[in-house]
């Protein structure tokens, strides 16, 4: 990684690791950093989005925001791996249940996206409505959620282009039609992002909320309460 490049959006006054943990929440990131990791240096507060690497049991890893929906995870992880040398992206974040079966706090992982966006063939030409995460990435998920005796869900997430709908319920269609067990509003694009530069990407959320049942957790709850989802993501640095 060249810290002497500096892009619109990425400041690096710091070394970034090969790995990085991706909350959309800037200050989820801090939490992360402060809570989970040892000798840690801000590398990047560009507009506000923050960006740290520290150590985890002795073994050095990255936390970065991504700001909210696909252009802005599309930015920011591109050029993490483009510009700056990073190998995996894993995103962690909150998502909404479209199932009964999605309860509060389960811990999700979205081994596939679905999306209705143009993202990915304006990016680079992709006309795919369904994208992968990394089958490698995603068996070291499955390994550390066993090893931690964590429970883990996986399966297939809507990354969604709309978070207010005028239309009610949007879940039954994308849930029935599209075989979607949760909805958030990144991964799609970030996987885009690792297919096209041949890098390694996958997405861990955290149930927050459900729209069939209308349960939901408070805004602190989603940036500070989802330590499970952490820790199986924290263990990459090893």
């Amino acid at each position: 990684m060249n810290e002497e490049i500096n892009t619109a959006h990425i400041n690096p006054k710091g070394k970034i690791a090969k790995t990085v943990l991706m909350p959309g929440d800037p200050l989820r990131a801090k939490y992360i950093a402060d809570t989970f990791l040892d000798n840690v240096v801000q590398f990047n507060d560009v507009r506000g989005m923050l960006g740290f690497t520290g150590n985890y049991k002795g073994k050095e890893i990255s936390v970065m925001g991504s700001g909210m929906g696909m252009p802005s995870i599309g930015i920011y992880s591109y050029e993490l791996f483009n510009v700056y040398g990073v190998e995996n992206i894993i995103r962690i974040g909150s998502a909404g249940g479209y199932t009964k079966d999605m309860k509060l706090y389960d811990v999700f992982l979205c081994t596939e996206a679905y999306s209705e966006s143009t993202f990915a063939i304006m990016q680079s030409g992709f006309n795919e409505k369904v994208l992968k995460s990394s089958p490698e990435l995603n068996d070291r998920v499955r390994e550390y959620a066993k090893k931690l005796n964590i429970p883990l869900k996986e399966g297939r997430v809507h990354s969604s282009d709309v978070f207010y709908y005028q239309n009610p319920k949007p879940c039954e269609k994308y849930a029935n039609e599209n075989n979607c067990d949760c909805v958030e509003m990144e991964s799609f694009a970030l996987f885009n992002n690792a297919r096209a530069l041949n890098k390694k990407a996958t997405c861990l959320v955290t149930i927050s909320d459900n729209l069939l049942t209308q349960e939901e957790t408070t805004s602190e709850e989603r940036q500070t309460a989802f330590n499970e989802m952490m820790k199986i993501a924290l263990e990459f640095a090893q």
